[in-house]
């Protein structure tokens, strides 16, 4: 077996190539501006992608770049719709012209935030802003277009390399005594390593569809920070809960997105760890890291 991962060198599809090759799976890294050795590419273009797929076979693609600066959507929807929606058009397109499965990594800001329970997979998406919106359209093209493909939706992801909220936490405490860190803003943390071990998993799988994937549990921002900071033993910065209303922001963020595992639930394989037993790992290579 052969796989293509878009956004090779992003912080998913980093870990992604490492497992699989890891598992003796050949890889195809496909990246923009690649610094790291994948190919070259820009999933916006058509008839760049269409002729590297068409060379390179793979058995599977799992597609994981994208637009997830928020604010920068907000502020030009065209820089998310390109990249989220239209860059997956075109691979939805070639997977379904040559028969290749396909996993497209969408999110929970698909969802609106107004409900109090957890959102499952039947659930109807209502973005509130233009990166949700962004990620559901393609998930709409994926849909309307390939016979054989997941539909993945996340969020909260970190990992110990890459952009993400821990690290960026254990970065500030550098140099703060006080953090302040949104605490009504409630969602379900994953980490990458659990995400893509997952993922890896619906290589052999013909149950197409759409699936949540997070880690057990739910927190807010703030207690996600207060935790980084305790697991990392870091006693001489603290975290200030504040609400969303005392930290203006352009981009409009779901109150309540905790995903529930639902169709792993049904099919008794819910068995994923919680986000603190997680964040231990994390911060145990974040140690090593910095040591």
């Amino acid at each position: 077996m052969t796989v293509m991962v878009t956004g090779a060198e992003g912080m998913l599809g980093n870990v992604l190539l490492q497992l699989l090759e890891h598992k003796k799976i050949a890889t195809i890294p496909v990246d923009f501006n690649s610094k790291h050795g994948a190919i070259n590419a820009d999933i916006c273009n058509p008839e760049q992608m269409f002729s590297i797929i068409k060379k390179t076979k793979p058995d599977f693609i799992f597609h994981t770049a994208a637009q997830t600066n928020l604010d920068l959507i907000t502020g030009d929807k065209s820089r998310g719709y390109k990249v989220n929606a239209w860059g997956t058009n075109v691979l939805a397109a070639a997977a379904a012209l040559y028969n290749i499965p396909i996993a497209y990594i969408s999110t929970d800001y698909v969802f609106d935030g107004t409900r109090t329970e957890p959102y499952n997979e039947y659930n109807t998406p209502r973005p509130i802003n233009e990166y949700g919106r962004s990620k559901l359209e393609g998930e709409k093209v994926i849909r309307d277009l390939c016979n054989k493909f997941f539909i993945v939706r996340t969020s909260g992801l970190f990992a110990p390399h890459g952009k993400n909220f821990p690290l960026r936490i254990l970065e500030n405490a550098k140099t703060n005594k006080e953090l302040s860190v949104v605490s009504d803003q409630i969602f379900s943390p994953t980490y990458v390593y659990d995400l893509a071990e997952y993922l890896i998993t619906l290589l052999d799988s013909p149950l197409y569809g759409i699936y949540h994937f997070c880690n057990s549990g739910q927190c807010s921002w703030y207690e996600f920070a207060k935790k980084t900071l305790q697991l990392a033993g870091i006693k001489n910065c603290k975290v200030k809960p504040v609400k969303s209303k005392d930290r203006p922001s352009a981009t409009s963020r779901p109150r309540f997105s905790v995903l529930r595992r639902y169709k792993l639930e049904l099919q008794g394989k819910d068995n994923v760890r919680s986000w603190e037993e997680a964040l231990k790992d994390f911060i145990i290579i974040w140690k090593k890291q910095n040591s």
